[in-house]
């Protein structure tokens, strides 16, 4: 993400398939992305620069990324066959990342977004990629000042990575449900859960929902379109919630608020990798997957989006509003085939409250969002 595509569009299509066709079935990555603050003020500060520089020679140098601004760092696990291996990594990315940030005493939080910070105070980072993104956005892109969870997960067979994108459309709004962690933004508590989706699904193009596509050559024809038209220059301006990543062979989950508690996104990552291991069982074995159009969930996304975790969602098999907790039951017992095979079963499971419902409660018994973030900031530990 953070350079410009190398390869023409023909050569990364063509890339693409031939690596889908050959990945390694369903190993795992797991990226998070995280503020950089300054401890006195807790605002954002633009130091990944100089952080990514002292990474440099360190373990933690080919795991660490820019991600758009120069207040926000990126840590990845790299691949790992089993979940127990990601979720181990993410523990110690966070460590090293802490060790890091302590060393040049820069804060860090993990919230969908930051609750007051200026986003004309943000600085693009300078890389080709996104100065790409920053001519062509401009004031969409500068308004992103938003923090993710993604999981990567490997699928074999580029017809089959296409169906399992297909069938996480319809789990999305789960998804997001359970890791909203954004109540607070521009200074304002918003009444919403995740206003991280919000501001980036409503604001960017190729965001959101992707339509279903019925198999790669419809997918790739898309593409295609959109390269001959030059509505992208790189394969990374589609934004979808979920996406085929035409660099790895994965089906990339972008739908996830950042999560303060390392726990949950473990949790949330283990959900997210046992749906697309089950969704691929399914395909291969024939087993009927939901088909929903667009409309329908938009509207549980709306749902996800205002109320998270406490609201309710649509079951559509029955048309039945029921609570957003029970849905998010179901999908756990129907990934519990796979998840044991895949090492995700020991974290699967749902808080008593996500992020966002610990800090709305947390604001009526302190009063403030910005003492409410500052309990969730990671203040730089002394350094000898």
């Amino acid at each position: 993400m953070g350079d410009a595509q190398r390869l023409t569009p023909e050569q990364q299509i063509a890339f693409a398939r031939e690596s889908f066709e050959n990945a390694d079935d369903l190993t795992v990555a797991v990226e998070e992305e995280f503020a950089l603050l300054d401890p006195d003020s807790l605002e954002l500060t633009n130091r990944f620069e100089e952080l990514q520089a002292a990474a440099a020679g360190t373990e933690l140098e080919e795991h660490l990324v820019g991600e758009l601004i120069a207040s926000e760092i990126e840590a990845r696990t790299g691949r790992c066959e089993l979940f127990g291996e990601a979720a181990e990594r993410m523990v110690e990315r966070r460590a090293q990342l802490g060790a890091l940030v302590d060393a040049h005493g820069v804060a860090l939080s993990s919230t969908g977004t930051h609750p007051w910070s200026r986003w004309q105070d943000q600085r693009i980072i300078d890389t080709p990629h996104y100065r790409r993104n920053d001519e062509v956005l401009r004031y969409v892109v500068w308004r992103n000042n938003s923090f993710g969870l993604h999981t990567h997960i490997a699928v074999r067979g580029a017809d089959r990575a296409i169906a399992v994108c297909n069938a996480f459309r319809n789990v999305l709004p789960e998804l997001l449900a359970l890791s909203a962690s954004s109540p607070f933004v521009e200074d304002v508590v918003t009444g919403l859960h995740s206003a991280r989706t919000q501001i980036f699904t409503r604001m960017f193009p190729r965001c959101g929902v992707p339509d279903e596509y019925d198999g790669w050559d419809e997918f790739e024809h898309y593409v295609r379109f959109l390269y001959d038209t030059r509505s992208i220059d790189e394969h990374t301006q589609i934004w979808w919630s979920v996406r085929p990543h035409l660099a790895f062979p994965t089906v990339e989950v972008r739908i996830c608020d950042a999560q303060p508690d390392v726990r949950d996104a473990q949790s949330l990552a283990a959900l997210t990798y046992a749906l697309g291991a089950r969704f691929a069982r399914a395909i291969d074995e024939g087993e009927p997957l939901p088909s929903l159009p667009h409309r329908l969930i938009e509207e549980n996304v709306w749902r996800a989006i205002r109320f998270g975790l406490s609201g309710e969602l649509i079951d559509f098999e029955t048309n039945d509003v029921v609570p957003a907790r029970a849905r998010i039951e179901r999908l756990i017992d129907w990934v519990a085939p796979v998840a044991d095979e895949i090492g995700a079963a020991p974290f699967l499971g749902i808080p008593a409250a996500n992020a966002a419902e610990r800090q709305y409660a947390r604001l009526s018994e302190l009063g403030s969002h910005r003492e409410v973030f500052a309990e969730l900031v990671r203040a730089p530990e002394r350094v000898a």
